[in-house]
């Protein structure tokens, strides 16, 4: 049988790393993730993936490079591939936790329950799915008389300043899916929430779209790294 386990030089016992990663181990389990630096977290989660490597550093240089444990698990593929350390697999793997995160927010917000009576939940999915994209999202939540959630989707992917949105295409998927009412949400990559003039204009005309229709715009949330900003808080609609 092959061996597998790590390797040092003979006389020098374990690897240094092991015994760094057995007191992070202990303390998330003793004290709960809030005890953990970002990186001793991340380092854990990459530990998962890559047993056989101290991933410390790794951690480290994955949290330089792109600012947050968040960051890293929202950074494309493509970004991801240019850091030493990382391969395909382990990049898909990344991505498929990212993914599972995202669907627990999403289920957060349950089909049983008003989403306005979730809001805390609503604001810590969107922020989860599109804080730090590189790219505009224009995402839309359809509700139905309940205000309980029909779906969930991505309507349009822009470039880093700006997401084409179409009010009629808008409109046409609400009637697709018999929508009583509509939360819009996109992001700032630039990382400030603060709402355009551009941003503005297009939710109003949208409102103007679906009212004559008999459908509610709730609000349009504005999602950056820097936070959140409701137009409807902000009494812009």
């Amino acid at each position: 049988m092959t061996d597998r386990s790590p390797k040092t030089p003979e006389g020098f016992g374990e690897p240094h790393y092991l015994g760094h990663r057995e007191r992070a181990r202990a303390r998330f389990l003793q004290a709960g993730p809030e005890a953990l630096e970002d990186y001793e977290l991340l380092e854990l989660l990459l530990h998962a993936l890559i047993p056989r490597k101290d991933t410390k550093t790794l951690a480290k240089d994955l949290l330089k490079r792109f600012g947050s444990f968040s960051a890293v698990l929202a950074a494309p593929p493509q970004r991801l591939s240019e850091v030493k350390g990382l391969g395909d697999v382990t990049i898909t793997h990344l991505k498929v936790i990212q993914a599972a995160a995202l669907r627990f927010g999403r289920d957060q917000m349950s089909p049983e329950m008003p989403v306005l009576s979730s809001w805390t939940a609503l604001l810590d999915y969107a922020r989860a799915a599109m804080a730090y994209a590189d790219v505009e999202q224009f995402r839309i939540l359809f509700l139905d008389k309940k205000n309980r959630l029909i779906a969930d989707e991505v309507q349009q992917t822009g470039t880093v300043d700006h997401t084409p949105v179409y009010p009629r295409e808008v409109v046409k998927r609400a009637l697709e899916l018999s929508a009583s009412a509509l939360i819009l949400l996109h992001n700032h990559p630039s990382g400030d929430p603060t709402p355009s003039a551009a941003d503005v204009q297009m939710t109003r005309q949208i409102m103007d779209v679906l009212k004559p229709l008999g459908l509610s715009l709730h609000d349009h949330i504005v999602i950056g790294k820097d936070g959140h900003a409701s137009m409807r808080g902000l009494k812009l609609i």
